[in-house]
């Protein structure tokens, strides 16, 4: 059938006051250890920590899940990004000028701050100062990967791009108006826009530092945010942001491909075009390896051998597309 083949994730590892749906607000390790053991034993081949989770059950999760073979991944909050490393996580998501509020005055321990207060502390932190290069240092020494999600930050910088025609066809009527409404808010903010873009330079300088260091950067959409990132589309826009940060044309589609695959232990089957691997192939019309913004011109989708169509595919769910 069309459509890729899903991993499963177990349900959001989260603590209280959450804004998003859980099945269960986890306030032990004890609790913590039986959720995951339950749903590793259900199927769910990873499992990812939310931003209002506490130390001690992050830990309790991350040792169950490993006790499984199965990977913790985590946007956080509430535990800043040395605590996760020292806990044992295997991948940070969002990149830290988002997400690490280890440099936030007078963090409370276990408690989230306001995101803006975890953007303004990094306002001012060179990417090339001590601290900044011992963080690096500590991802990379315990072998922690980085989601990189570039796309989902831009959708709301309002000096950046409105989403392209090929992309506002895909979505509902709905889900078109709530884009434009959030995005009309946010240029309603004065002064909202530089600042934003600012961040978003640090957290691609960030990424570009850590890569550059020996990390093993992963990259994706997040299709969530204002509802201007949608799945696919939003995978090709993160390779052409890649490719802004500094990454090469190259290096922008190994990191989508191939590091994925090393992460996820399936290098040996997936990630890159070898004899005896899975034939999941793009075929384009270009070459992305000199002009990364070809990645848009798909000519073919082929999925376990078989090939498809994708501008029938897109047809057939054209307006009916949105998360909001």
């Amino acid at each position: 059938m069309p459509g890729p083949h899903i991993d499963v994730t177990g349900p959001y590892l989260e603590g209280k006051d959450s804004f998003v749906p859980q099945l269960a607000v986890l306030t032990t390790p004890q609790q913590a250890a039986r959720t995951v053991a339950f749903w590793a034993g259900e199927g769910a081949t990873s499992f990812k920590a939310y931003m209002n989770i506490a130390a001690p059950v992050l830990g309790a999760a991350i040792r169950e899940a490993h006790r499984h073979g199965i990977k913790l991944t985590g946007h956080l909050c509430s535990v800043d990004w040395r605590e996760a490393i020292a806990l044992g996580i295997d991948d940070l998501e969002h990149g830290p000028i988002y997400t690490d509020s280890e440099f936030v005055p007078d963090k409370k321990k276990d408690v989230c701050p306001p995101v803006g207060a975890i953007i303004g502390s990094w306002e001012k932190r060179d990417i090339a100062s001590a601290e900044v290069q011992a963080l690096i240092a500590d991802l990379v020494k315990h072998h922690i990967a980085i989601t990189s999600t570039l796309p989902v930050f831009e959708a709301s910088i309002t000096t950046r791009p409105v989403l392209s025609p090929r992309q506002t066809r895909m979505l509902s009527a709905e889900s078109l108006r709530s884009y434009l409404a959030a995005r009309a808010s946010a240029a309603a903010r004065a002064g909202s826009a530089e600042k934003a873009e600012a961040a978003f330079k640090k957290e691609m300088a960030f990424e570009l530092a850590f890569a550059r260091a020996g990390g093993l950067l992963l990259a994706g959409p997040d299709p969530t945010g204002n509802g201007g990132t949608l799945p696919g589309f939003g995978d090709q826009r993160e390779l052409e942001l890649l490719v802004e940060t500094g990454f090469t044309p190259l290096e922008a589609i190994h990191i989508a491909t191939e590091n994925g695959a090393r992460f996820e232990n399936r290098s040996a089957h997936i990630g890159t075009l070898a004899p005896g691997k899975s034939a999941d192939i793009v075929v384009v019309k270009g070459d992305p390896s000199q002009r990364i913004g070809d990645v848009e011109n798909v000519e073919l989708v082929f999925k376990d051998g078989i090939a498809y169509d994708p501008a029938k595919l897109i047809e057939s769910v054209r307006g009916m597309v949105g998360v909001r």
